[in-house]
């Protein structure tokens, strides 16, 4: 590498070159008294007056090169471009060749003129040891070197060559290369004084980076040699573990150090033993990484590897945020969001612990499952924030409340509890039923006040009979028993419980083969005018005769389609079935067929009625389609998008069972609906209860201020119709005061023989 051309050298070497043909003051003022003497000394000995001039201009060089150096040292050197510093070489080579050139004129001089024997060697014993150090001084400029090698030698040569002296003439030839030799050196020093330059630079910036990369990385990094001494730190591993600033960590021992950061800051005092065993462990190849906590939520996970000396580097990253969120995912996995107990899931795992834990030991354990009675009329009447803050009271006072026993969220507003072992049955049939009655009562939330009961039940058994979903089953058996009895009461598992559990799942059985081979049957119960005069819709009603027990109540049998899942079957079934027979009726009456929530959970119940009135080419006008407030609370923005699809087809819309829920009259306004059909529990005693009657008279009004029609269930005497009849409180009549359900082919008998109904019944009443 050769920096022949200046324009090819980087800048800053370039005026470092430069700057260096300033340097070493000393040894120009070292030379200049020398110079000076021996032109003295020289005068003295040849009375040459020319030596006493020489003398004046060595001091008048050197003082005119020193100024030029202190105004080279006020210049700022990073302004400088590459021609001022161009400018600033020409300058002080320029000052340096008078130098040499005065040395070169001396001695040619006393060559040429003295022909004294000591003027000449003192003279050229200078000029030579003046070349020299031209080596040490101007090696920076090849130009200066150049031009002082040769202002020093060409006037000796010459003035050799002059003296016409064979010997001096072939000793002043031998100048050349010396002169030579002397560039030649100069340019070496400076070729190599360039390299390791520019060398050096490059480590710098290599360096430079190479801290910068190692104190920015999101990782601390630690690099110990054999003896665990610390080599490299960087500044993230000392802001992880708190051990002070990097510089002062060289060759420390890493084992120390961490006894010290275990002195002075948060860290355990047995934690630096613990890393420095792991991080062998890791750099050994045992473990792959190993993870440590450290107090403050701080987690730093470590990995390690050996280096061929013997030494290891160290890295670790702070994963507290990954930690944390892990955790919290954990927690999310296991724990209910809501009221903060154990899942299903993680109760169970909590459950096969234990007895892991605890299987030598004998003794009977508890298994109890707690429901809330009525919950859903809270959400429906408070809504469901205030339900949330009920059931996290309810999960707070339960947890009080169990003292050891393993609590978990079943789901929804249910509860699950595993008591641990006990001495004897009887002190656990105790322990669950104290728990039981310690939860039931009033609870304050959102400054109003609820009275709660739970229904329980509960299963006990030695724990070597044991089995999770077994027993699950046993407190649910258990838990059917309590509710079918009384809300709030606690039932233990009985043995014939079991029994009714296997009838019941040998009823879905055959209910499922029934629904699948269409082996129901339908029977259709009409609404009448409010005066009898014409059937204008008859009610399909779903009826299922069982092979052995015979007739199954609906409300049994659909109960047991929901909790399967195939009342959407039972649906598609009697819409069918309806559409067909309702073509067999005169063209007036329609026919109406209820749909259950699940029915209503998504947009196929569309599919199925087009298919039903396509299939049996049935007016959409003569279909009337009944929904209950269930349907709705679910997804009520869902339901009302369906049913007014169904509506713009045509179809008939009506509420059944008005009244029975908490927030039925907001429906009549949101919902599309055509009829309003009011339940019997409002005709239930309106003729002895005036109250009643102004309760049913006002919600009549206000579905007919809203333009719907108003169908009354459940009418059953001729006083109940009269007294409808009296105050127009309703458009139809379905009861058995007009007829029951009757087969489909009756309709049609029935629509015949209105006109002899009056008749009739003037008869019964003189009868």
């Amino acid at each position: 590498m050769k920096p022949d051309n200046p324009n090819r050298v980087p800048l800053d070497v370039y005026l470092s070159f430069v700057s260096s043909l300033s340097g070493n003051r000393m040894t120009l003022f070292v030379g200049v008294i020398v110079h000076i003497a021996t032109c003295l000394a020289v005068a003295a000995k040849t009375q040459s007056a020319v030596y006493i001039p020489l003398s004046i201009a060595f001091l008048l060089v050197f003082s005119i090169r020193m100024a030029i150096f202190r105004r080279f040292d006020q210049v700022d050197k990073e302004s400088l471009s590459h021609a001022g510093i161009e400018r600033w070489e020409r300058i002080l080579v320029a000052s340096g060749a008078c130098t040499t050139a005065l040395l070169g004129f001396a001695s040619g001089y006393a060559i040429f003129v003295v022909h004294d024997s000591f003027a000449e060697l003192a003279c050229i014993s200078v000029t030579m040891a003046t070349m020299v150090s031209v080596v040490g001084r101007n090696y920076g400029s090849r130009f200066a070197v150049d031009l002082q090698t040769f202002f020093c030698c060409l006037p000796m040569i010459v003035c050799s060559l002059l003296a016409m002296d064979l010997y001096r003439g072939l000793l002043s030839i031998f100048l050349i290369p010396f002169w030579l030799t002397t560039r030649a050196m100069a340019n070496g020093v400076r070729e190599f004084l360039y390299e390791n330059v520019i060398a050096r630079r490059e480590i710098t910036i290599i360096a430079d980076r190479f801290d910068t990369a190692l104190n920015n990385m999101p990782h601390g990094l630690v690099m110990v040699d054999a003896e665990n001494r610390i080599q490299v730190v960087n500044r993230k591993a000392c802001e992880l573990l708190k051990i002070g600033a990097p510089e002062r960590l060289k060759d420390r021992d890493l084992g120390a150090v961490l006894r010290y950061g275990a002195r002075y800051s948060f860290m355990d005092a047995s934690q630096p033993e613990l890393i420095l065993r792991q991080l062998t462990q890791v750099a050994e190849g045992n473990l792959s990484r190993t993870l440590v906590h450290f107090p403050e939520g701080l987690s730093l996970e470590f990995s390690a590897s050996r280096r061929a000396d013997g030494g290891a580097v160290l890295i670790f990253e702070d994963v507290s945020s990954r930690v944390k969120a892990e955790q919290k995912i954990m927690h999310m996995v296991r724990f209910d969001a809501l009221t903060g107990l154990p899942n299903r899931e993680y109760f169970g795992q909590l459950v096969q612990d234990y007895l892991a834990k605890h299987q030598r030991k004998s003794g009977p354990l508890g298994f109890m499952v707690l429901d809330i009675d009525e919950f859903k009329h809270v959400n429906d009447m408070r809504g469901h924030v205030t339900g949330d803050h009920l059931l996290c009271a309810i999960a707070a006072r339960i947890k009080q409340a169990s003292g050891n026993a393993i609590l978990g969220r079943l789901m929804g507003d249910q509860f699950i509890l595993f008591f641990p072992h006990a001495k004897e049955p009887a002190s656990l049939d105790i322990e669950i039923r104290r728990v039981h009655a310690a939860i039931q009562g009033h609870y304050e939330v959102d400054e109003l006040t609820f009275l709660v009961s739970l229904s329980a039940g509960y299963a006990i058994l030695e724990s070597t009979a044991f089995a999770m979903d077994e027993w699950s089953v046993k407190a649910d058996l258990a838990l059917f028993e309590s509710k079918s009895r009384f809300k709030g009461g606690i039932s233990g598992f009985e043995r014939e419980m079991d029994g009714r559990y296997i009838e019941q799942q040998k009823l879905k059985a055959d209910l499922r083969e029934a629904v699948s081979a269409q082996a129901l049957h339908l029977v259709f119960q009409p609404m009448f005018r409010a005066d009898g005069s014409r059937i204008e819709c008859a009610e399909a009603l779903a009826r299922w005769v069982h092979p052995e027990k015979g007739s199954i109540p609906p409300d049994v049998f659909i109960r047991l389609a929901e909790d399967m899942g195939i009342i959407s079957d039972i649906t598609r079934f009697v819409l069918f079935k309806a559409c067909s027979e309702c073509m067999n009726w005169p063209d007036h009456i329609a026919v109406s067929v209820n749909l259950s929530a699940r029915d209503l959970r998504d947009a196929d119940i569309l599919k199925v009625v087009a298919d039903a009135l396509a299939h049996s080419g049935l007016d959409a006008a003569r279909l009337h389609l009944e929904v209950t407030e269930s349907c709705l609370i679910d997804e009520p923005a869902a339901v009302r998008a369906i049913l007014a699809e169904l509506r713009a087809r045509g179809i008939t819309i009506a509420i059944d069972d008005f009244g029975t829920g908490f927030s039925s009259l907001s429906y009549l306004d949101t919902l599309p609906l055509d009829i309003v059909k009011i339940d019997r529990s409002f005709v239930r005693n309106i003729v002895e209860d005036t109250r009643r009657l102004k309760l049913l008279r006002g919600t009549v009004h206000l579905a007919r201020e809203l333009g719907l029609k108003i169908v009354i269930e459940g009418v059953e005497t001729e006083e109940q119709l009269a007294l409808l009849n009296k105050h127009r409180s309703t458009d139809l009549v379905q009861g058995y005061v007009f007829s029951q359900p009757v087969p489909s082919q009756n309709i049609p008998l029935l629509q015949q023989g209105i006109g002899r109904r009056p008749v009739q019944r003037r008869r019964n009443k003189v009868a």
